[in-house]
C-alpha cells in the first residue's frame, strides 16, 4: 500500500494519498485547500485518484473536495452523521460500508466525538485517524457535536487494534508525524482517563 502525508494548510492539517501498489488507484483523505500539492503529488507516485474520504466534514479538512473531484472526476465519501456539513458527497458511509481501492479493502470506524460523523480508516495496519486521535493527543470536544465521554469511547475502541498499528492523524500535533497504537497506550495525555495507560 502506497501511503503519501501531505502537511496542508495554516492548521497544520495532514491529507494522505493511499495508493494500491497493484492497479495504482489511490484515494485522498481530507484533501486541504492546496490541491495543487496534491495532485503534483499523485502525478509523482504515479497514481488515479479515484475517491475523496473526508474523516468528518469540519471545512479544515473538506476544503479542497470540490477542485479536486473537479480535476479528477472522485466520489466524496463521507460519514452520514456529518452530511449536513458537506451536504455535496456523493457516497454517504456508515459502519458497515467498507471502501475499496484496487486490491485494498478499508474498514470504517465510526468514531463520533470530535463530530457526530467521524470515522477512521483501517487497512493493512494503518489507521487514518483524522481528528478522533492525534500523536499524544486527541481531538477537541467543545465545537458543535462535540462530545468528551463518546470520543474517549471512540478512543477506547480503537485501542483494540493491534499495538503495531501505524496511527496516520489528522493534524501535526504531535511530537513525531505518525505513531503506533502501542505508543499511544503508553504516551497520550489522555491514555489514563480512556483507561489504556501502559508503563512497560
Amino acid at each position: 500500500m502506497i501511503i503519501k502525508q501531505i502537511e496542508i494548510g495554516p492548521m497544520a492539517n495532514f491529507c494522505y494519498i493511499v495508493g494500491c501498489a497493484e492497479t495504482r488507484k489511490a484515494l485522498v483523505i481530507d484533501p486541504g485547500a492546496d490541491v495543487e500539492r496534491i495532485l503534483a503529488a499523485a502525478r509523482e507516485e504515479g497514481v488515479v485518484i479515484e475517491s475523496i474520504v473526508n474523516t468528518h466534514g469540519h471545512s479544515d479538512h473538506t476544503a479542497g473536495n470540490g477542485l479536486l473531484k473537479a480535476n479528477t472526476g472522485a466520489r466524496i465519501l463521507l460519514h452520514g452523521q456529518d452530511a449536513d456539513y458537506y451536504p455535496a458527497a456523493d457516497v454517504l458511509l456508515t459502519e458497515e460500508t467498507p471502501v475499496h481501492l484496487g486490491n485494498v479493502i478499508f474498514d470504517v470506524l465510526h468514531t463520533p466525538g470530535h463530530s457526530p460523523g467521524g470515522i477512521c480508516l483501517y487497512a493493512h495496519g494503518n489507521l487514518f485517524t483524522g481528528d478522533t486521535l492525534f500523536v499524544g493527543d486527541s481531538g477537541r470536544t467543545d465545537l458543535p457535536g462535540g462530545h468528551r465521554a463518546t470520543l474517549g469511547a471512540s478512543i477506547r475502541r480503537l485501542m483494540q487494534l493491534p499495538e503495531n498499528t501505524v496511527v496516520w492523524p489528522g493534524h501535526d500535533y504531535g511530537p513525531t508525524p505518525s505513531s503506533t497504537i502501542g505508543w499511544e497506550k503508553r504516551h497520550n495525555v489522555n491514555a489514563r482517563e480512556y483507561g489504556y495507560h501502559v508503563t512497560d
